[in-house]
């Protein structure tokens, strides 16, 4: 993705160059935008959503010298960005929108750039373990591990903040108080201040901060300092310490001795790794790599200290020392550096692993290079698992490195780089400002078979669907003929988990089924039904959260749970019937209430309408709707909704969902009801799952002749980017253009719920009409393409308590982006 060349400005890659990638799959990274009449430059931070990369949010960063800096936070929410005068500003979501930012507080070190910079950590810390991807247990493939956060609030609670690390040797804490203010503490790092050309920041398990820091000398230690921040009197508080240092191998080596003068990358091995460090040393045309490993050691004693007090069991004197892991050979002048997000849990003793031929993604490291090639590298034992050649670099990998130099003119390489936090897709920023993103294969690069490469696919989709992350990158290796393989999978898994983590992941696995059946042909009408079942879902418990019990001395069980348990106990095909057995007085509200929920309610009678009349066509799965016609569930759900309506109704009749009946004494809710209960009955046990019989067929087959059908509002084809790259073929964009639909494979069958451009439009949370040109201000799901208005129309209490479950994520749990006006 480029830039559009303008006559007067243009953006041009800033030094240095930064860019972050978050959790939630959005993208920031700088450039510098150069005006030709005023010759200023300003200072740019651009933010994108992988999904819509030419929608990109610029932001003039308000930053008077280069950023030097990007960090997005562990909820993908808020970002920091740093520059070469001291400033630190946190930028956050307007509306919780992903394409609108603003600058909300910040914090400074007058004139001194900011070299090192991360948010504090929260506690919150998974471990994956690759080597039970086959257990059946969630808690036995990611567990929790003990860590402590940098710093509590009382009662334990995380308090959030940022430390940064400054060019002269200072380190500066900044703590976000519950009321919005901001207290900042600076400290120097040492007594003897000396200059800090790179710096990193990792923490502990232990609640501390473990800073890294190198003069950008080779001939100099490589310094690491313990810092441990407190709140003291309302006031923070820095205290530091001297960690043990390093020399890199390289300088010690004689033969090597100045043949690299310059240590260009720090980088902790992740953040919550203190112990590994990564270090690359470089020249002027080629690079060396080290990772380091921090271990405890037995001190020796000398014999004659041992006679006077020998040493006892586990009391010899130890001393933390680092030890070199692993080191590469002399390598092209290494550009950037991007590590891992996937929290493995591995030690020094994995380093077998990297011989083992089964690679897992996140074990490797992205080292990019001046000829334009990236390698991937284990993270541990530095061996080569895959490697990419740019435009400017197909060579044979054994050519030599002086050659590689006499080609014409400067070559394009990438200046920043970052992993996806699957490992799965990699974006960099090269030295033109161009944007562009590599898919990593989950082996590594080495011939898997099918089901070791779906095993990795459905580990990792695990992960997301337990941590709560965007999946997006994954989706980028699903080949349509892998969609029904890894859905039914995921839905096996699913179903050993244990009651209370099945229920947490209800809407998130559906969400995850939704978008996986986007990427096929044969299953894209099923992602309408997903999408409907994640509304029923939503309208379900909103509905019952509304019933109060009559009696505060009442039973355990909530007026909806009983609601739930009566109308599944009682078979009865009659409405009526089974609204006797309810404590009608529970189910009280309000007029008003009652007729603000009439869209709502009109969108289940409207559903279940539709279900029915498209039985008997039920030979047909590209249909939508189709699935539900075997989902005892759902079906339990909307005969549960239909009881509730039916008595609603006899409070307020306006608020009843409106039919077009051709006879006047058309009792439409029983009807509907009665057939709703016969399908019900033939599949709520999931493993007797019973035909309807011809009778039930035959009076849906009336149903046409008795109720006009409605037309079902269905989500728009998303008009994201994952299906253009499944033929994997390069696609090029450019910033503030969308591309044409040019090779986007929509199934024919599903042309007739595509809506064409003139059509009205549908607020898909709301169930309201915009016309077919909405003068509101509307937003999109950056993942499902769900429409709804920025602002809420409505002034009665329980809307609004329907609107707010979805101000922060859409339905699927995917991130909301303004619109605009006229969208089609």
């Amino acid at each position: 993705c480029e830039w559009e060349k303008k006559p007067k400005s243009n953006h041009c890659p800033s030094i240095p160059l930064v860019c972050a990638w978050s959790c939630r799959n959005l993208i920031a990274f700088t450039t510098d935008l150069k005006n030709e009449e005023e010759k200023d430059l300003t200072h740019m931070v651009h933010i994108i959503d992988t999904e819509h990369p030419w929608d990109v949010y610029s932001v003039n960063s308000g930053h008077t010298e280069v950023i030097t800096c990007l960090e997005w936070d562990q909820s993908g929410s808020r970002l920091l960005s740093a520059d070469a005068d001291g400033h630190i500003k946190c930028w956050s979501m307007t509306d919780h929108l992903a394409n609108s930012w603003e600058n909300t507080v910040g914090s400074m070190v007058e004139g001194d750039p900011v070299v090192a910079l991360s948010w504090l950590h929260n506690g919150v810390k998974l471990a994956l373990h690759v080597e039970k991807s086959g257990a059946s247990n969630f808690g036995e493939k990611f567990s929790r591990v003990k860590f402590s956060p940098s710093l509590t609030l009382f009662g334990g609670k995380p308090m959030e903040g940022w430390i940064a690390v400054t060019i002269s040797g200072l380190v500066t804490v900044s703590l976000l108080k519950p009321n919005g203010q901001v207290l900042t503490s600076t400290e120097s790092l040492c007594r003897l201040r000396c200059r800090v050309a790179l710096a990193d920041v990792a923490f502990t398990g232990g609640g501390n901060i473990v800073v890294a820091t190198s003069d950008g000398s080779s001939t100099s230690p490589v310094q690491f300092y313990k810092v441990c921040v407190s709140v003291v009197n309302e006031k923070c508080k820095i205290d530091t310490e001297i960690l043990p240092s390093l020399f890199m191998r390289c300088t010690t080596d004689p033969a090597r001795k100045d043949k690299y003068p310059a240590i260009t990358h720090l980088k902790f091995l992740a953040r919550d790794m203190s112990e590994q460090v990564l270090l690359c040393a470089s020249n002027q045309n080629s690079s060396i790599v080290e990772c380091w490993s921090l271990r405890k050691e037995g001190l020796p004693v000398n014999n004659i200290f041992q006679q006077i007090s020998p040493v006892v069991g586990d009391k010899q004197p130890m001393i933390l020392k680092w030890r070199i892991l692993s080191a590469t050979n002399d390598l092209d002048r290494v550009s950037a550096v991007a590590l891992p997000k996937l929290p493995i849990s591995l030690t020094n003793t994995d380093l077998k692993v990297a011989n083992d031929t089964k690679f897992f993604p996140g074990l490797g490291l992205a080292l990019a290079f001046h000829d334009g090639s990236v390698h991937i590298v284990h993270r541990l034992s530095l061996q080569m698992m895959a490697v990419f050649y740019g435009s400017s670099s197909q060579r044979p990998v054994d050519e030599q490195t002086i050659k590689r130099q006499r080609t014409a003119g400067p070559l394009v390489h990438f200046k920043a780089m970052q992993l996806s936090w699957t490992s799965l897709a990699l974006a960099g920023i090269d030295s033109h400002g161009k944007l562009s993103m590599l898919r990593i294969s989950p082996s590594m690069g080495h011939v898997l078979d099918m089901n070791m490469s779906l095993r990795h696919l459905l580990f990792l989709l695990e992960y997301c669907m337990v941590t709560g992350y965007d999946w997006w990158d994954i989706l980028l290796h699903v080949q349509p003929n892998m969609v029904q393989n890894l859905v039914e999978k995921l839905h096996e898994e699913y179903m050993r988990q244990n009651a209370a983590l099945q229920q947490v992941l209800s809407t998130r696995i559906v969400a995850m089924k939704a978008s996986l059946c986007k990427l096929s042909s044969s299953t894209i009408a099923r992602v309408c039904d997903y999408h409907a079942k994640l509304f029923l879902i939503a309208i379900s418990c909103t509905l019952k959260s509304l019933l109060r019990p009559h009696f505060l001395n009442t039973p355990d069980k909530s007026p909806g749970d009983r609601l739930t348990e009566i109308c599944s106990k009682i078979t009865d095909i009659d409405i009526d019937k089974v609204m006797i057995n309810l404590k009608t007085e529970e189910f009280v509200l309000e007029m008003t209430t009652l007729q603000s929920l009439q869209q709502l309610i009109q969108w289940v009678g409207d559903f279940v309408l539709y279900l029915l009349a498209s039985l008997p066509n039920q030979g047909s799965p590209v249909r939508p709707g189709h699935s539900f016609l075997r989902d005892g569930v759902s079906l339990g759900m909307f005969r549960e909704l239909m009881v509730v309506i039916r008595i609603w109704g006899l409070l307020k009749p306006s608020c009843l969902p409106v039919y077009t009946a051709t006879s006047d004494t058309q009792d439409s809710m029983s009807l509907l009801f009665r057939l709703l209960t016969k399908l019900w009955l033939c599949c709520r046990e999931e493993n007797h799952i019973t035909e309807p019989d011809d009778t039930l067929i035959d009076e849906c087959c009336l149903l046409p002749s008795q109720l006009l059908i409605p037309n079902i509002d269905w989500l728009p084809i998303n008009d994201g980017i994952i299906s253009k790259l499944q033929n994997k073929q390069l696609v090029r964009l450019q910033f503030g253009k969308a591309p044409g639909l040019v090779g986007h494979t929509v199934s024919s069958q599903f042309d007739a719920f595509v809506r064409a451009p003139g059509q009205p439009k549908i607020d898909h949370l709301r169930r309201l009409h915009l016309g077919a040109y909405p003068t509101e201000e509307c937003k999109s799901c950056t993942r499902c393409g769900c429409v709804t208005m920025l602002k809420s129309p409505n002034k009665v209490t329980a809307v609004k308590q329907w609107e707010q479950r979805w101000i922060k994520n859409c339905l699927c749990g995917g991130l909301w982006r303004r619109m605009p006006l006229s969208y089609s």
